[in-house]
């Protein structure tokens, strides 16, 4: 029997048939796919670490090769509360594969996910005493700490996340051997605007942090400011982004929030252990 091809029965079976059969390509496509954008995902962050360091050794590995060289330079990683307490059975060695689905591997902690599920209602409702307070509260926060060493000389690599105007802006930050001088630091966004508050991905932005110190000369924590171009301040500063003031205040809040954590850490009996076996 002749098929009726101007009939809208077989209009609609050719149709649902081409839907079926491009959905299935394309689903197929994506599935093979996923794999090779994972590892380009992990890739970058570990990149990022490397390139957080400061040191010219490490700045130039691409993403291509950081896979292979993160295990050479980040020894030792591992997980903290809000108190600066190592969580148990979170501190691992080079010698331990990453392991993106493990709890107990700090390169596995979604910041983006637990600053939207735990700090960023905080960081809304409380300021000051109060969200310090709440922060202690809350035990699922996590902070990932990764140690490096590159030509003997250690290096500490520390996650940040904040929000800027549009949605997320993180980093990473590099502390010298000292545990208070940055060597290094990368910003990263979402969706800032270009030209504005996007600029916080440009060296000029993040270089400005190189060599300033979290800790003053009578060992207190003391945060570094991220002000308006111009404006001098008391303590350490470095000048925001022009008409990008959302992202820079952004910026300044979870570097404060965060580095606050690891200074505790490293005055405790295992930070300080880690201090003097430079």
């Amino acid at each position: 029997m002749a098929i009726n091809k101007e009939s809208n029965v077989y209009t609609v079976v050719f149709a649902t048939l081409m839907v079926v059969i491009v959905g299935g390509l394309l689903a197929f496509v994506s599935s093979s796919l996923k794999p090779i954008q994972e590892d380009n995902v992990r890739n970058e962050k570990k990149q990022l670490i490397l390139k957080a360091i400061g040191s010219e050794e490490t700045k130039s590995i691409t993403r291509e090769d950081a896979g292979e060289q993160f295990k050479k330079y980040v020894v030792e990683r591992l997980i903290l509360d809000y108190e600066g307490n190592i969580i148990e059975g979170t501190r691992l060695t080079n010698e331990t594969p990453v392991d993106i689905k493990s709890a107990k591997d700090a390169f596995a902690v979604d910041l983006k996910k637990e600053y939207k599920k735990f700090v960023q209602p905080l960081t809304n409702k409380y300021a000051g005493t109060d969200l310090v307070d709440e922060l202690t509260k809350e035990t699922n926060i996590h902070y990932p700490l990764f140690i490096c060493e590159v030509n003997d000389k250690k290096h500490y690599v520390i996650p940040v996340m904040g929000k800027g105007l549009w949605a997320g802006v993180w980093g990473y930050i590099g502390l010298e051997s000292d545990a208070r001088t940055i060597s290094g630091a990368v910003f990263d966004h979402k969706s800032e605007t270009p030209g504005l508050g996007a600029e916080i991905s440009k060296d000029f932005f993040s270089d400005q942090f190189i060599e300033k110190t979290i800790v003053d000369e009578s060992g207190k924590y003391t945060p570094i400011k991220v002000v308006k171009p111009g404006t001098g301040v008391t303590q350490p500063y470095v000048d925001g982004i022009s008409g990008g003031t959302f992202t820079s205040v952004g910026v300044d809040e979870m570097m404060n929030r965060t580095l606050a954590v690891y200074h505790k850490f490293f005055q405790r009996e295992e930070g300080r252990q880690l201090l003097t076996n430079i």
